[in-house]
């Protein structure tokens, strides 16, 4: 798909449902007795997959224009899965059933795409096993396939290496399975929809500072879910809105949660004018974004920032291209073992577009300020390099083509319809 500069950008977009909540939603959902409604549920490819790997465990779910109905039966209702269980593209989906899969009473197989077949999943492995769980990696390079033999589970503490829901949550969904309370400790806290979300279902789970801890054979019961707009797919429109002269962007009902928001911290800091709407503060916390043009500057990003706005890092690289002085970017080598390099990936082509961008183990340093022009870009099958390389176009000279573009359809299906409604 080809993108050329625009000289004009504003209007409203309505975010697509977040990506986290809507992973999770049909999940707890299976688990729970009775009924669970799901309102604004990201129809992308990843949460379809997570739909699909429960209806082959024997779950009704209902797929609808206006809502998901899921037919939960209840924490030991799961079926074995006639077939192999394809994540797609989702490393959610993968990592988080791999701890509902851990307590059942029957045997199961987890596969994906290229992508998923290449990421770490040792990170669940070792703290489903120390629980008592058998994962085994099918190739032995402790990536997906992953072939899961449902065992009686015990509860631990476990101290992550990593700052990661998906290994939190991993654990703490195995833990409902346990013999006793299961705590994860983690160097800094990350997303938390998992622990707002089972405690809506009635799950015992409690959580202080950087530890949750949940008991297990909790009664889950049915709920009816909303999920907030998606603020890592709110991110691209933060920045085009901060980036484009003269543009000004409603953007609806965004999740703030302070475990994601991140990307609105670092925006400001670097000078970004973003006005919060309609804040609502009742389960989830969500408000709408009055962004307009800013002028940025260079700002350094780090520590315990780093886990919430792991997922914005490549736009927020865009931004920090277009701003004056120096950004730097230290502890975040996850972007490694993302759906690409993203370090590496970003590096690569912000410097075809004119970027002084040089890349490090953890992160990178970007001297901003000198004006992009197009370039070529490969996806590499990463949605979020194709956004980020798209809002990119929109204040580079000339033509940017974007090969692979059509991954966006795995958080956004909607995202250039959208993008190309505020230019006009």
């Amino acid at each position: 798909m080809f993108f050329k500069p625009v000289k004009h950008m504003s209007g409203e977009v309505t975010i697509p449902g977040d990506k986290s909540i809507s992973h999770r939603a049909v999940m707890f959902g299976s688990l729970a007795d009775g009924l669970t409604e799901v309102t604004n549920f990201l129809q992308g490819a990843d949460c379809l997959s997570t739909i699909d790997a429960f209806r082959k465990m024997g779950i009704e779910i209902e797929n609808t224009p206006e809502k998901i109905l899921i037919h939960g039966r209840g924490l030991h209702g799961l079926t074995a899965p006639s077939s192999v269980l394809d994540m797609g593209n989702s490393g959610t989906t993968t990592r988080l059933i791999s701890g509902i899969l851990a307590g059942q009473s029957f045997e199961s197989t987890l596969t994906g795409d290229a992508s998923i077949q290449k990421r770490p999943m040792r990170r669940i492995m070792e703290p489903l096993s120390m629980m008592g769980a058998k994962l085994v990696s099918v190739n032995g390079n402790d990536c997906a396939p992953l072939h899961i033999t449902g065992a009686p589970l015990h509860g631990i503490h476990y101290h992550s290496k990593v700052a990661s829901a998906q290994v939190k949550s991993a654990v703490l969904l195995a833990g409902l399975y346990a013999d006793g309370e299961t705590l994860v400790t983690e160097p800094s806290l990350s997303r938390n929809h998992t622990e707002i979300m089972l405690r809506t279902f009635g799950a015992d789970l409690s959580a202080e500072d950087k530890t949750a801890k949940v008991c297990p054979e909790p009664h889950l019961q049915g709920q009816k879910i909303h999920v907030p707009g998606d603020i890592s797919s709110a991110a691209y429109f933060i920045a085009a809105g901060l980036l484009v002269p003269g543009a000004e962007i409603l953007i609806k009902n965004v999740g703030i949660n302070p475990t994601r928001d991140g990307i609105l911290k670092v925006a400001r800091e670097m000078g970004g004018n973003i006005t919060l709407l309609n804040e609502n503060y009742d389960g989830e916390p969500t408000a709408d974004l009055l962004v307009k043009h800013s002028h940025l500057h260079g700002v350094t990003i780090e520590g315990d920032l780093i886990p919430t706005l792991i997922d914005e890092l490549p736009i927020i690289n865009i931004m920090a291209a277009c701003a004056e002085g120096t950004t730097v970017i230290r502890d975040a080598a996850e972007l490694k073992v993302k759906e690409s390099n993203r370090i590496d990936v970003m590096v690569q082509y912000l410097s075809a577009m004119g970027c002084d961008i040089t890349g490090a183990d953890d992160g990178m340093i970007i001297v901003g300020g000198q004006p992009l022009h197009g370039t070529e870009v490969d996806s590499h099958l990463d949605h979020r390099i194709a956004m980020s390389f798209a809002i990119a176009s929109l204040i580079a000279d000339g033509e940017t083509e974007i090969k692979g573009s059509d991954v966006v359809n795995i958080s956004y299906p909607d995202f250039y319809t959208d993008l190309a409604r505020l230019c006009k």
